[in-house]
């Protein structure tokens, strides 16, 4: 890029970005594409120079402190030989064909490292190497002061085309999650369901407000309460099963897609903290649901997100408790489920969320942004678990030619032990978790996800399909 080019803008940072790249918080996006053929790197340069930077200024811009004491993004010319990370590996055995263990390790190694400031906040690394998962990966790291998932997946989106036909644009499941709300209610539902707002709200908010501060979940085997984040290296492992599995498992249940997902992600955490230590199965433990706010139904263009105010961080964080594993529910993982669906649906009737909003903007205003990043912080660090979810395209999609074959997402920075992504691509869904290194057992954690998924899916299938 040269020099003549750079426009002098220098636009404020969002406050949650703010909150994001802080003394307490810096918080990274890891978005996973794995390729059906061998990497050809020598098209990096050319797509991010004419693909990539012209997506959003940010993508072009450091953060600065002005003389008023604001950060501000500024635009800066990029060495975009800088942003392409290329790992290189000794050859290794003939009878050991993939690089299983040298990726893992680079992931580990790239989640917990910080991205310069005195370049653009984001790095493209390439590991050219077969996996058992693919025949090369491509790893976009984006710091989350950038945007949220919404804002990062539509960038990543609009760089892909269609493999049968690119100039076809990419289509999404649909999401009814608006309408069908309010389709099923009645006049008659509706009464309750305002009666009991305020008091949801109010004892909501109050409990969002003293885990956020006071209450912390008990130290149990997903939870280690390690302050020092530069040491804790995280593994990424994850399960998969189809979208139309979940449907089913939906259609007979009479719940929603996410009741499925969250109550079989809750039975194999317990599993895992019943098979590490028994007492931690009655343990005090909340997941944090993170929750897009925009009140839009599918992706945007870049172009539509800038015009409608729809880039950047626009997400909030739900509550929810990890239901505790009893002698009868650990043969019945349905109860997890329907337990979800009470407790997700209580909460919806609720006005918490947008409170919550209000109190981190007015503690931000009194006590400025390192005060509210440190609000967050505490609210992720007196919780067990996050867990964040993306859908993707419906089609096979390639990147300069290359098919992507998996996609999936993780969130690194936070000071939790363990991070949760659901991502949907090609009809198939994929669980992804980042769990802290040597504190979490990866390969028995993941073991159990995949029983609470198998038991999950054939528990439903054996149920009448309710109306």
């Amino acid at each position: 890029m040269d020099n003549l080019e750079i426009e002098e803008i220098e636009e404020p940072v969002s406050p949650t970005g703010r909150y994001l790249n802080s003394s307490v918080l810096c918080v990274h996006v890891l978005a996973v594409l794995e390729s059906e053929i061998p990497i050809d790197d020598s098209q990096a340069l050319p797509l991010l120079q004419h693909v990539l930077l012209p997506i959003n200024p940010r993508f072009s811009s450091i953060m600065i402190t002005g003389k008023d004491g604001e950060k501000r993004w500024k635009q800066v010319e990029v060495k975009l030989e800088d942003h392409i990370k290329i790992p290189i590996f000794p050859t290794i055995d003939s009878s050991n064909k993939t690089y299983d263990e040298h990726f893992d390790e680079y992931m580990s190694k790239i989640a917990v490292e910080y991205l310069p400031q005195n370049r653009p906040l984001w790095e493209i690394h390439i590991f050219k190497y077969p996996t058992s998962h693919a025949a090369g990966t491509l790893i976009f790291k984006l710091h989350h002061a950038l945007g949220d998932g919404y804002s990062l997946m539509g960038a990543l989106l609009s760089c892909l085309q269609r493999v049968e036909n690119p100039s076809l644009p990419l289509t999404f499941p649909s999401n009814r999650r608006f309408g069908t709300i309010l389709n099923k209610k009645t006049i008659f539902k509706l009464l309750p369901w305002v009666l009991s707002l305020p008091f949801n709200t109010i004892s909501d908010f109050g409990w969002s407000v003293l885990k956020s501060s006071l209450v912390e979940d008990d130290q149990t085997p997903i939870r280690s309460r390690d302050e020092d984040m530069k040491l804790r290296h995280m593994v990424i492992s994850s399960v998969s099963c189809t979208v139309d599995q979940i449907k089913e498992a939906r259609s007979k249940l009479g719940v929603s897609i996410n009741d499925v997902i969250v109550g079989l992600i809750f039975y194999g955490i317990r599993l895992y903290m019943e098979e590490m230590n028994q007492k931690s199965s009655r343990a005090q433990s909340t997941a944090l649901v993170l929750l897009n706010t925009r009140y839009i139904s599918g992706y945007q263009s870049v172009a539509e997100m800038i015009q409608t105010n729809s880039w950047g961080n626009k997400f909030a964080f739900l509550h929810v408790p990890i239901p505790e594993l009893s002698e009868i529910k650990i043969s019945n993982p349905l109860e997890f489920v329907y337990q979800a669906q009470k407790v997700i649906d209580r909460k919806k009737n609720s006005l918490a969320v947008p409170l919550t909003g209000m109190l981190l903007n007015a503690v931000d205003k009194l006590k400025g942004p390192e005060t509210a990043a440190k609000y967050i912080h505490s609210t992720l660090k007196n919780s067990s678990a996050t867990i964040s979810s993306m859908i993707g395209p419906v089609e096979q999609m390639a990147l300069a030619n290359h098919p992507v074959k998996g996609l999936y997402f993780m969130v690194a920075g936070s000071p939790e032990s363990l991070s949760i992504t659901i991502m949907s691509y090609m009809g198939n869904l994929r669980i992804a978790f980042g769990m802290e290194k040597d504190f979490i057992d990866s390969e028995r954690f993941t073991s159990c996800m995949e029983t609470s998924l198998e038991m999950t899916l054939k528990a439903a299938c054996k149920i009448q399909a309710k109306i």
